[in-house]
């Protein structure tokens, strides 16, 4: 059975009934006039470079277009090889990627490079497959650089893509189920150019990031609202199908910035796992330290913890670092931090060192005059930010 007949029968599956070979042209040449008089100019598409539009896909993910360009920019002009992203030093890739967040991504592309350079002799593979081997690509990375580096007629299905879908042919499926990926992808490899993939591919991610957005859709005002079946139908409010996301966590922290008698400040390590692994934060205490129901003060509502909260937590700093503090209790402020999972609630206070119990505690002490050197995380930027603000202590 040949690749085509597999993918009409998995669409049949799902009761999505394809446009014939002449409507589907037509679409293609509807959409790409449209591309070639709107599209969006930006630096990684100045470019064939698939290395260059690998980068730009890595931080286009989870990131805003407008976030990302200077980013882009800074890397490529510190790091423009594949061997120079390969022998980077982890210090080096962090501070470049400071800010953008989901840091494994920057250390996934480091390790990928060293596969380049030691099964590709530095080339970077154009097979397909060979892409998706790459630490850190999937199949929408690895079909992004494979049409718009090598004009492959591979699928590139993100979140604009399945939406742009749903819409012009009312598809029933939950667009946040994995399984329902590869139908998007089917689909794709039946709707895609052969002659301008990877223009094809760019012009739906324009399509649903300026278009067919998730709010504030006007279809009336679409390229393609002929072939949108939604609109036509006037359904296209009930499209895309996603099941509401599962309840983020949520957690309550004390962001202590504790100083010793050199002006110096000490930071913690975070590990190799979870959010933030390997970075650096000021001290990030569990606010439930302070109460069973995990401070029930937390939310800015007091200007300052209790004598008995202060107390427990310098004797929480002393047993758990070490260090006895001398503790300011006025609040410096608030910050929530959201991740795609988690909420952190961060309230934040000074400290200074007054004396150490233990040698050789877990805290590494950074002077403010090296902070430029190195790379921190946004919550650790924002508590500094309010600390440096006013400084009473």
């Amino acid at each position: 059975m040949t690749n085509c007949m597999k993918n009409k029968d998995l669409l049949k599956e799902k009761s999505i009934i394809m446009w014939n070979e002449d409507k589907i042209e037509a679409f293609q040449k509807t959409l790409l006039d449209w591309y070639d008089a709107n599209k969006r100019d930006l630096p990684w598409r100045r470019t064939s470079n698939p290395y260059y539009i690998w980068i730009s896909e890595i931080m286009l993910q989870q990131t805003q277009v407008d976030t990302v360009i200077p980013y882009y920019e800074r890397f490529i002009n510190t790091l423009p090889e594949i061997n120079d992203l390969a022998e980077a030093s982890e210090d080096t890739l962090l501070k470049l990627w400071e800010g953008l967040g989901y840091y494994s991504r920057v250390r996934n592309m480091k390790v990928a490079a060293g596969q380049i350079m030691a099964d590709h002799n530095g080339i970077f593979p154009e097979d397909y497959e060979a892409i998706k081997s790459l630490k850190g690509i999937g199949p929408y990375t690895a079909g992004a650089v494979s049409s718009i580096a090598f004009n492959q007629p591979q699928p590139a299905v993100d979140g604009n893509v399945m939406r742009v879908l749903s819409r012009l042919f009312e598809i029933e499926l939950d667009i946040g189920k994995p399984s329902s990926r590869k139908v998007f992808e089917e689909m794709i490899r039946l709707l895609i150019d052969r002659e301008r993939p990877g223009d094809f591919n760019q012009a739906l991610m324009d399509l649903g990031a300026t278009i067919c957005t998730p709010k504030n859709y006007k279809p009336e005002t679409s390229p393609v609202k002929d072939f949108n079946a939604s609109y036509l139908n006037e359904t296209w409010e009930r499209y895309p199908i996603k099941q509401g996301k599962k309840k983020v966590r949520e957690e309550a922290y004390i962001a202590l910035a504790v100083s010793n008698d050199k002006g110096e400040y000490l930071f913690q390590k975070r590990g190799s796992e979870g959010v933030l692994s390997g970075m650096w934060t000021f001290l990030m205490i569990p606010a439930d330290i302070l109460d069973e129901d995990g401070w029930k003060s937390f939310g800015g509502s007091a200007e300052s913890l209790t004598q008995v909260q202060s107390e427990i937590l310098v004797d929480y700093i002393k047993k758990e670092y070490g260090l006895i503090i001398a503790f300011n209790n006025s609040l410096k402020g608030t910050y929530t931090h959201i991740f795609s999972h988690l909420k952190w609630h961060l309230s934040i206070y000074e400290a200074k060192v007054v004396a150490e119990t233990v040698t050789g505690h877990s805290l590494h002490p950074i002077h403010p005059d090296d902070f430029s050197d190195i790379a921190f995380p946004v919550p650790t930027q924002k508590v500094w930010n309010m600390v440096n603000a006013i400084t009473l202590f």
